[in-house]
């Protein structure tokens, strides 16, 4: 990465003014204010940090628009459910990898640099383990390395079709696993990542209804220290069934039989009391919010206000990518609480009056814990940088805070213009360098699998 050279830039410390930015191995090397501008220098307008994706089911982005129409009855996160079931059924192997890949260049041109991919379907369309357990995890990895997004890689362990050990449903076959072959199977995500820019490693048990408590108590030691997510309370009937097997409600039944820290990440947490809110905050938890992917299913809305109230930290995932974009998910964060409270600029605080950057200081910190990497531009981090159109009119005349306010709320398009992950450049102008040939890829696979 040549030397960049940023008019603003938002720094750990709040923003500056002609700020230069080097790096070395991919990591920041020096940040420097108030220089002057050089000839041999890149510039730019506005630079910010890269944001996190913590959660993504990068293959779910070939059902994007697939899945909007009524049935007979009433439609839920449990008829769409079923829908993705059949699509899963059809993937290959070059399936999974040419639909992540493209997910994961709309993520780079939307402001995402590191992506947390659930990773759960693990075998072939049988159900039996490829001769290669991580067969798709290295899918995965492969689509990561070709888009040069960086990667925690987040195997999935599923065992169960409902709480208390039932037996899965045919259409889960694709991602069941005993415990002693997801060990092996995280074993296998650790040699895929190997050839990857920036990658790490942690481990996702799908939810309490795929697993048995004596499963998540062997479970816990296999993420070594690393990122820990789960899907937890993200529906009222998981509330429910979840009350009639334990007595208790899940994130309540969770806090009190796991060793939830700061390593562990709540994906939805949607359905919380104001007790569990203030317990899951003590813990250090990042709570994994989807907005837009939440809004689709019907799932409900996370009480982001009391959360943060109570010292809880937040970060924001693309999920099931029906809609990529970091600025729709902060967008639709805020949207939802404004709704739901019938006020204005709820999940701003004293600290940071402006909407845009509360919600942007929030997702970047809680987003980076739980994908197990820093965030920012700060020497030793990943040069992981995104700088927005400076010809923008959502820019015009505008400086600081009001930055992030006209990005997030006032453009309905991206207003991203280059992107660096670990210091090497991979969107200019708004488009991905291998925007096109990626696309070509995703076309031929997703027209195949839906005219067999």
């Amino acid at each position: 990465m040549p030397k960049l050279h940023f008019k603003q830039a938002l720094l750990p410390g709040g923003w500056s003014r002609d700020v230069l930015v080097s790096s070395e191995g991919g990591n920041i090397a020096r940040v420097m204010a108030g220089v002057v501008v050089e000839d041999a220098d890149e510039r730019h307008s506005v630079g910010l940090p890269g944001l996190p994706n913590l959660h993504s089911h990068g293959f779910q982005r070939g059902m994007a628009g697939l899945t909007e129409l009524r049935g007979a009855s009433s439609d839920s996160f449990w008829t769409w459910r079923e829908l993705m079931y059949r699509f899963v059924d059809r993937m290959t192997p070059d399936d999974v990898e040419a639909i992540t890949a493209q997910a994961y260049v709309e993520m780079l041109e939307a402001g995402f640099t590191r992506v947390g991919e659930f990773h759960y379907v693990h075998h072939d369309r049988s159900g039996a383990a490829y001769d290669d357990i991580a067969e798709l995890a290295g899918r995965i990895a492969a689509a990561a390395q070709a888009s040069g997004i960086g990667l925690t890689l987040l195997p999935v362990f599923y065992a169960h079709g409902g709480f208390g050990g039932r037996t899965a449903d045919p259409g889960q076959r694709r991602f069941l696993n005993s415990v002693d072959r997801f060990a092996r199977l995280v074993e296998g995500g650790r040699r895929a990542i190997g050839g990857c820019d920036c990658a790490n490693i942690g481990i996702a048990p799908h939810s309490l209804r795929a697993i048995t408590p004596d499963e998540l108590a062997a479970l816990v030691p296999l993420g070594a220290g690393g990122p820990i997510h789960i899907h937890i309370a993200e529906q009222t009937k998981e509330v429910d069934d979840c009350v009639a097997w334990s007595g208790a409600r899940p994130v309540e039944w969770l806090l009190d039989h796991a060793p939830v820290d700061q390593n562990w990440c709540l994906v939805h947490a949607t359905h919380m009391t104001d007790a569990e809110s203030r317990a899951m905050a003590r813990t250090g938890a990042i709570a994994g919010l989807c907005p837009v992917t939440e809004a689709n299913l019907g799932d409900g809305i996370f009480d982001g206000p009391g959360f943060c109230a109570a010292g809880g930290r937040f970060g924001v995932g693309s999920d099931s990518n029906v809609l990529i974009g970091a600025a729709d998910e902060l967008r639709q964060l805020e949207y939802s609480q404004r709704l739901a409270r019938r006020a204005r600029n709820v999940m701003a605080t004293p600290q940071a009056a402006s909407s845009g950057r509360a919600l942007f200081d929030g997702a970047l910190a809680g987003g980076a814990q739980a994908l197990g990497i820093g965030g920012g531009i700060a020497p030793g981090l990943a040069a992981d940088i995104v700088s927005l159109d400076a010809e923008s009119l959502l820019l015009a005349g505008r400086s600081g805070d009001a930055i992030l306010d006209g990005w997030i709320f006032g453009s309905s398009r991206p207003l991203v213009d280059c992107v660096w992950t670990s210091g090497r450049k991979v969107v200019t102008k708004g488009r991905h360098h291998r925007a096109e040939s990626v696309a070509a890829a995703f076309r031929r696979r997703l027209e195949g699998l839906l005219t067999e």
